[in-house]
């Protein structure tokens, strides 16, 4: 059963969708991500797409970014999300958006064109891991992701990550058991790409 690790809600369990269609991103992989992300979370745009029991935006939440938009397409996973965040109370900051990650972002990016939210800081994208490569490829273009911002695909270790897809590149990828967290900024003719911790 998923936790929250650190932060104000830390120690709470949350539910899970049951059956196999979600896989909950192991403790010590988000324990990694985490400590990663730690000096970029304070005041941070946080989406969570392809979310199942959300918590990797609860995560997110808990340790204090600005707010967490949490995508999920399948109506079950989307009652849990909203279960664990009532269980966390860290509704405030959250938001959840019950559709495809395609249907999400042509709504989150045309808020960002319309200037009325800013881009996100951090993206983390935890598709099907059959399908999390071409997910990656589909939905690139569409990401509002800020020019300073990261995205973190995670994704079966055994596939290696595409290093540039449109103006993303690949700076690091980091292994977990079966899992890879493989980590993208917006290429800069000028700077390149590279994550700073």
């Amino acid at each position: 059963m998923p936790r929250i690790i650190a932060g104000k809600a830390r120690g709470t369990q949350l539910n899970a969708p049951p059956g196999r269609d979600t896989r909950p991103t192991a403790d010590r992989t988000k324990e990694a991500l985490f400590s990663i992300l730690a000096p970029r979370l304070a005041d941070a745009r946080f989406l969570d797409l392809f979310a199942g029991s959300g918590q990797i935006g609860l995560e997110a939440l808990s340790r204090g970014v600005a707010e967490a938009v949490i995508v999920e397409n399948e109506r079950r996973a989307v009652q849990i999300i909203r279960g664990n965040l009532a269980k966390t109370h860290l509704t405030e900051a959250a938001r959840v958006m019950a559709m495809s990650a395609a249907a999400a972002l042509k709504l989150l990016s045309a808020e960002v064109a319309e200037g009325t939210k800013l881009p996100f800081d951090i993206i983390f994208l935890d598709p099907p891991y059959a399908n999390a490569h071409a997910s990656l490829a589909k939905l690139a273009a569409m990401l509002p992701l800020a020019t300073d911002g990261i995205l973190i695909l995670e994704h079966e270790s055994n596939q290696p990550a595409p290093v540039n897809v449109t103006c993303l590149q690949l700076v690091r990828s980091c292994k977990y058991g079966t899992a890879m967290l493989s980590f993208y900024r917006i290429y800069d003719d000028q700077h390149g790409a590279e994550l700073k911790d």
